[in-house]
């Protein structure tokens, strides 16, 4: 039966996921918090790993970071509300097998880990800088998550008036 480490901060998902895994025959073991994981990785070696890319006391990126470093044979997922080109771009850069966005089942994560790699293999052959448009989108959409979906906040960091902003996300994404 095979390991896998399952890391984030929501519980309802993690718990659903938990279950859902554990029926296809997985082993699961849950963490909530990035210490938590960072605990869980002192004694376990999983062979497979689902990350949120956004959780209390820590990035998911330092976290994959910190799985490739003491269990390099785990193959890591990352699990984001927030996704992004950049951030897709940065996990499988820093070593992750898939990047999938939630609302996400056990069926597209379980994908994830086996779709993955032959584009991971097609991302480093050929680099395709995203249009004006995208970065423009994906910025706005870092900047909403930094500030929790606080659209106020967000279209002050933005410097644009918020009817600007709320114009924009009404937009369909590149």
């Amino acid at each position: 039966m095979e390991q896998l480490l399952l890391v984030d901060d929501d519980e309802l998902l993690r718990e659903r996921m938990g279950r859902a895994l554990a029926a296809r025959e997985f082993e699961v073991v849950e963490a909530s918090t990035y210490e938590e994981a960072v605990d869980r990785l002192e004694s376990l070696r999983p062979q497979r790993a689902v990350l949120d890319l956004r959780m209390p006391g820590g990035s998911g990126l330092t976290l994959l970071k910190l799985v490739r470093e003491k269990s390099p044979e785990t193959r890591v997922v990352m699990l984001t509300g927030y996704g992004s080109i950049a951030n897709a771009v940065d996990a499988m850069r820093e070593g992750a097998v898939g990047y999938v966005t939630k609302p996400a089942d056990a069926d597209q994560v379980l994908a994830a880990f086996d779709a993955m790699p032959a584009l991971h293999a097609e991302t480093t052959d050929e680099f395709h800088p995203p249009s004006l448009a995208e970065a423009e989108w994906n910025h706005i959409q870092q900047v909403l998550s930094d500030c929790d979906g606080n659209l106020s906040r967000a279209a002050t960091l933005l410097d644009i008036p918020r009817r600007t902003l709320q114009r924009k996300l009404k937009k369909l994404a590149p």
